[in-house]
């Protein structure tokens, strides 16, 4: 199987939700419960933070995983997870790697596992992709015009049954299993050969703004 790693971006500079990836919840910051998750695991054989910022960096230090400084330069608004796990695989070389957010706190150890048995026991996937289920069926989008007219996004479905609509989910910011070398080589998690990994609806929150982050914080009680 080779080398397995966990590779954890945490940029400290995002605007819509300042510090996001080390807020706390209940008392220990996101990313310290995900490095702790992903340490639990047993699955990595190395766990690296990548980041630009020092207060980061010291937390990964003290949870006894490698703190990666990152240039600046893939520490913008416009940076990609792309680019950063590009950046960190040419330090720290492996065959298998996975791309954790640092602000998937609620994710099982449980989980890990059964994505990790799943995508390196599919030899012909080169990327899995944790993904939800949409709350609506996206091929009812309505586009508004300029002049606040609506109109179906996909029009070709207005007349079909919601039964037969097609199946669809939608990367959820928790995780992305990939192989090294086809993902050096594509630069991309939405690969011709991505499989698809169902992670339980109480572990999936992408946290973008303080509403976000509340509705964290309550489903971690209720778990609690």
């Amino acid at each position: 199987m080779g080398k397995v790693i966990a590779i954890i971006p945490a940029r400290g500079g995002s605007k819509r939700l300042p510090r996001k990836n080390i807020l706390p919840l209940s008392g220990v910051p996101l990313l310290s419960r995900v490095i702790r998750t992903a340490q639990d695991s047993g699955i990595f054989d190395d766990i690296i933070v990548s980041s630009e910022d020092a207060e980061i960096l010291d937390i990964a230090q003290k949870e006894g995983v490698i703190a990666h400084s990152r240039p600046l330069e893939l520490a913008s608004d416009r940076s990609t997870v792309v680019e950063t796990c590009i950046e960190a695989l040419q330090m720290y070389p492996s065959t298998v790697f996975c791309c954790i957010y640092a602000t998937a706190a609620l994710i099982s150890e449980k989980t890990l596992k059964s994505s990790a048995e799943k995508f390196l026991l599919t030899e012909s996937s080169s990327v899995l992709m944790g993904v939800s289920r949409y709350n609506y069926h996206p091929v009812q989008a309505l586009a508004v015009d300029g002049d606040g007219n609506a109109k179906l996004l996909f029009p070709e479905y207005k007349n079909l049954q919601s039964q037969f609509y097609p199946l669809v989910r939608v990367s959820n910011g928790t995780f992305y299993w990939a192989k090294v070398d086809t993902f050096l080589r594509e630069k991309t998690f939405y690969t011709s050969s991505l499989r698809l990994f169902d992670v339980p609806a109480d572990e999936s929150f992408d946290i973008d703004t303080p509403e976000d982050y509340e509705k964290l914080i309550q489903a971690y009680e209720i778990r609690s």
